[in-house]
């Protein structure tokens, strides 16, 4: 199959999407072999993406910021079109989940630090009523002395 002039334009280089994305030609290998950004091959056997794959790689480096793990933006950019820029509409859509899953996450870190100021100072993590490692004080049912508080 001959491709126009136009098309051949709108591909990008593994190269040229690096460049573009400010990321390293293998990240572009490393996301393409766990399925979340596709090329193809032109007759020199040279991988050719298009300009789509732009907005993807974007989508991808939010998600990584936001902790969410490939797997997971991976089904997400699966309910994508191919060969199509992923719209605003698109991004609303894909991040609302997200969005929910920050926000819990962000709940539970700002629980765990006002946990920690109320034992601020203590130094041993396994004092009556510690909320961090020794909750309703669980600890004292086993006796008196050290014990093993990660056993892992």
């Amino acid at each position: 199959m001959m491709l126009d002039d136009e098309q051949m334009h709108k591909e990008l280089t593994v190269g040229e999407v690096a460049g573009r994305s400010g990321l390293a030609v293998s990240a572009i290998h490393f996301y393409e072999s766990k399925g979340l950004i596709a090329s193809r091959r032109n007759p020199g056997n040279q991988r050719r993406y298009g300009r789509d794959v732009l907005r993807r790689v974007a989508i991808i480096k939010v998600a990584q910021r936001l902790g969410i793990p490939l797997a997971e933006v991976g089904v997400a950019l699966a309910t994508l079109p191919q060969s199509r820029t992923p719209t605003a509409k698109d991004w609303a859509r894909l991040s609302a989940k997200w969005k929910l899953e920050l926000d819990a996450r962000i709940e539970k870190m700002l629980q765990l630090r006002d946990q920690l100021n109320e034992c601020i100072g203590c130094g041993c993590l396994s004092i009556e009523n510690c909320k961090l490692r020794n909750p309703m004080d669980t600890l004292a049912e086993q006796g008196a002395g050290p014990r093993l508080l990660d056993p892992e």
